[in-house]
């Protein structure tokens, strides 16, 4: 074999749940990722593995998202959505019945929509962690997990104690679901900050990714630059992501999902038909803003003009096209990059999961076509796609367990946003966040050291913990994202204010000691109730307490640049 791909995706959204109205617009982001992204991709691997495929894929699960999918409410109002964008979706067939190329795509829209019903019904029984849980119980995919929020680390300089909750939260919030310690860790963004590497070491994690140039710039410079892992001095090894196969996915220009055979993603009905017909079938009642039904005739089509209909079939052989490009590329690349680094290159690959349906609709069959194509073939199997082997599909866990030296350096500050550091989420559209932020930290590291040991069921406890729920909700990095791109940045600033008011009302309870108060008990309460996530025993608030203290029990360190050998099946630095 000539190399290693590592396919990573990652799924995430932030916690959006609102049980005091009746429906909530961004409430819809979770419904339509799970009709869109989670099911189907799901399904594709269930496919896979039905067929007896063999292959390797890394996945991570932010611990937000594991909460809204095991949230009754949350359940209870996607079943509702779906059923919504089921009528909707009937009666497009009927308003396009003269017109035969929209009433096809308007009925094939109606079929996918029943098709995720069945599914999230009777194949999954609504249970989409549970779906997640046997998924990595079958050994084709890889589980692994993020920060608690999603908090941008990075940002939280001078408050260890933030990186140090984020991650311990999302370490145990990923143990309390899948019953075992995660490997590997997702960098919210991929933002990279000398020393995150020591909080991932004590809380056990063994890799993380960064962008390409986390590693080219790295200290001192690798020599395989980002087709190799290194070992940082903490004992985490640190993934490059590949430039060349996030290009062809990712970029707008580029990309495969920029083809003109493919939907597009922004041609949707809920925009372009009067609001008498389709304001009555939009998720939010009431509102006069436009918003997406899921419902889209159009392809890419290219230029600025009028678009033309989508045309499944010729999207079909585009996706079968593009895949089998990707995975050539692939194997011409890895073979290019043993020939001059003398060993085999790792090819990371990772992308957010909800590229794969959501944004990109032939996203997931183009994942599966991949996988198909890229996995070892099957006796008396001979399809190729050259004279020599496709690249070997591995995670990072699998890399670091066959057995490989890694040379020791710093990565360099980095992310994979604009600009390729922190400036998205620090510029003029959201910078205010930070200060509150960094303020709210301390006043919980303070009330952390006053109250090392809080009893379980008391009023205290209770207070405390949810304290630290406000500020890992605050900490999020949507909301800074969300205020740069102007999506609904009212919202974002008002979940950020919501959630530090809590805080610091919730403190100042604390702190005067009136936690007797009938008032400020009910507040807590009902908090506790709109934010059910990090449940207690397993959430503690003393996770915020500053303990400066860092473990790194499997590093023996070697000084310098020398190459250090990762045993096999441990990953053990030696």
């Amino acid at each position: 074999m000539s190399g290693s791909l590592c396919l990573i995706l990652h799924a995430h959204l932030p916690f959006v749940r609102h049980p005091e109205h009746a429906t909530f617009f961004e409430e819809t982001w979770l419904f339509e990722a799970i009709t869109e992204t989670y099911l189907p991709l799901l399904e594709s691997f269930e496919r896979l593995d039905r067929d007896g495929i063999r292959y390797r894929i890394a996945l991570s699960v932010s611990p937000t998202l594991l909460a809204m999918l095991d949230d009754d409410l949350l359940k209870q109002r996607y079943e509702f959505h779906l059923e919504g964008r089921i009528r909707f979706a009937s009666t497009e067939c009927d308003r396009t019945r003269l017109l035969p190329t929209y009433r096809a795509l308007a009925r094939r829209a109606l079929e996918s929509l029943e098709h995720a019903r069945s599914l999230w019904r009777e194949q999954f029984a609504g249970d989409l962690v549970r779906a997640l849980r046997d998924l990595g119980a079958r050994g084709n995919v890889e589980l692994f997990t993020t920060a608690a929020t999603h908090g941008y680390l990075p940002l939280m300089l001078g408050r260890r104690s933030s990186w140090r909750a984020q991650v311990r939260v999302g370490v145990d919030e990923f143990r309390r679901h899948f019953g075992s310690r995660p490997a590997g860790f997702w960098l919210p963004e991929c933002a990279y900050q000398p020393g995150v590497d020591e909080v991932l070491a004590e809380c056990g994690v063994r890799w993380f990714v960064v962008d390409a140039h986390g590693l080219l710039f790295a200290t001192p410079r690798p020599r395989s630059g980002p087709y190799a892992p290194i070992v940082t001095p903490a004992g985490v090894a640190a993934f490059g992501r590949d430039p060349e196969s996030s290009r062809q996915v990712w970029s707008a220009v580029d990309g495969y999902p920029g083809d003109p055979a493919y939907r597009d993603f922004h041609e949707d009905v809920g925009y372009a038909l009067p609001w008498d017909y389709v304001g009555p079938h939009l998720h939010v009642q009431g509102s006069l803003d436009r918003a997406p039904t899921g419902i889209k005739y159009h392809r890419v089509t290219g230029g600025r003009g009028r678009k033309e209909p989508y045309d499944p079939k010729r999207a079909d052989e585009k996706t079968a096209e593009h895949a089998a490009h990707f995975v050539e590329s692939r194997r011409v690349q890895a073979a290019w990059l043993a020939e001059r680094l003398g060993h085999e290159p790792v090819i990371v690959a990772p992308y957010d999961a909800e590229l794969f349906g959501h944004w990109w609709h032939e996203g997931p069959a183009w994942l599966e076509q991949v996988i198909r194509l890229a996995a070892p073939p099957k006796q008396n199997d001979v399809r190729r796609l050259g004279s020599d082997p496709v690249s070997r599909m591995r995670t990072p866990t699998d890399v670091l367990d066959e057995g490989t030296h890694l040379q020791r350096a710093v990565p360099a500050a980095s992310s994979w946003g604009e600009g390729g550091y922190h400036a998205l989420w620090a510029d003029e559209s959201n910078h205010w966040i930070h200060p509150r932020l960094h303020e709210a930290a301390q006043h919980m590291e303070g009330l952390a050291r006053r109250h090392p040991r809080a009893p379980g069921r008391s009023w205290l406890r209770r207070a405390l913990d949810q304290a630290a729920r406000e500020l890992l909700l605050a900490q999020a990095s949507d909301w800074a994202f969300i205020l740069h791109v102007r999506t609904v940045p009212a919202y974002a600033a008002s979940r950020v204010r919501d959630h530090l008011d809590a805080f610091f009302e919730i403190a100042e309870a604390i702190r005067r000691g009136r936690l007797d108060d009938p008032d400020v008990r009910e507040c807590i309460a009902v908090r506790e109730s709109r934010t059910p996530l990090f449940p207690a025993p397993t959430f503690d608030y003393r996770v915020f307490q500053p303990d400066r203290t860092v473990r790194s029990p499997t590093v023996r360190a070697r000084t310098g640049a020398s190459p250090i050998t990762v045993k096999a099946k441990t990953g053990r630095i030696l």
